[in-house]
């Protein structure tokens, strides 16, 4: 198979505290879009690890996954270039640690800011993908499952030959 499809895998967080939920403001090609503090799967981390990664980077929080909401396929085209591209997210729930407010956050973030349910679903046009809301939808209505569904092989966390 010369063309093998191949979608891109990310991982996102919803991170609860005091009924608001913690988001990132980041520009895009798009403009300025809401998203679940998210990032890609790099070579060589787990998923778990990844979104532990992720938040630390793009919000400059500690983040401890305890759960996994759900698995999200989606299709995507670029506005820019029109490439068509398909992303599974792997979307956690944890708890939120220590704030690092002396990081630098990932390029094209803004900032990191705390919602309400109301308020996300008050921006749907802003949301960077359409699992932002669904992802947080999931968690209030108590989907979680324990992170020992996902299983990472040893040799993923190995450096290549």
């Amino acid at each position: 198979m010369p063309n093998r499809w191949k979608p891109n895998v990310t991982v996102a967080a919803i991170v609860e505290r005091e009924g608001r939920f913690l988001f990132v403001e980041e520009n895009t090609a798009d403009g300025l879009r809401l998203n679940n503090p998210a990032g890609h799967l790099d070579p060589g981390e787990s998923p778990v690890d990844a979104c532990v990664r992720e938040v630390l980077e793009e919000t400059a929080y500690d983040f401890e996954p305890t759960a996994l909401v759900g698995v999200y396929l989606n299709r995507f085209r670029r506005t820019r270039t029109g490439d068509d591209i398909t992303y599974l997210r792997i979307t956690f729930a944890g708890s939120v640690g220590a704030h690092h407010a002396w990081r630098a956050l990932d390029d094209g973030i803004v900032r990191a800011v705390w919602l309400t349910p109301d308020e996300l679903r008050s921006c749907r046009a802003r949301h960077r993908s359409p699992f932002v809301l669904l992802s947080l939808e999931d968690y209030l209505g108590g989907r979680r499952m324990p992170l020992d569904v996902i299983h990472t092989d040893a040799s993923v966390l190995q450096p290549p030959r």
